[in-house]
């Protein structure tokens, strides 16, 4: 198998006590994400030289303990490879504003003209696009990801917090 087909992720899964259930809209995001996520993702792990360690494809479960971020990376079996635990705190600003956004946006979907529903669904990817710049930076020296594969999991990261 040639590396980059190990270098990614072909499972994902949110642990089942940090989260809990979203509006419809939310689960659908998740839901999306999620899959997105396996279709299409780069995931390598971050070896002593700060190459790429050999190794994967992985699977990733994500989730919250003691008010941080855990990914607990396993090899396909499920055996364990590395858990890397962040802080939450550089998050707190921007899920804040992130959820502040969304609202807005599901609210406007409902009852606002499609130039609102454009310029609000603008900021809401700008604010996702720097959720997920944030979350590549926390991972450098672990985990390399690409654009997308950060988004994808900015996107689950969110939806540990809307369980509120």
């Amino acid at each position: 198998m040639a590396a980059s087909e190990q270098q990614k992720l072909v499972s994902v899964t949110l642990d089942e006590n940090s989260i809990g259930r979203g509006s419809a809209d939310q689960e659908h995001e998740r839901a999306i994400a999620v899959y997105d996520l396996i279709e299409n993702n780069h995931f390598a792990l971050v070896g002593p030289d700060g190459g790429p360690q050999d190794g994967g494809p992985y699977a990733l479960n994500i989730a919250l303990m003691d008010a941080k971020l855990v990914f607990d990376v396993r090899d396909e079996q499920g055996a364990p490879v590395v858990t890397h635990i962040l802080s939450l705190t550089p998050f707190r600003r921007i899920l804040k504003d992130y959820f502040l956004i969304c609202e807005s946006y599901y609210a406007a979907i409902r009852h606002a003209t499609p130039s609102r529903i454009e310029a609000i669904d603008m900021g809401r990817r700008g604010m996702h696009n720097e959720g997920a710049q944030l979350l590549a930076e926390r991972l450098k020296g672990k985990i390399d990801t690409d654009q997308d594969t950060s988004r994808r999991l900015f996107t689950l990261i969110t939806a540990l917090h809307w369980k509120g």
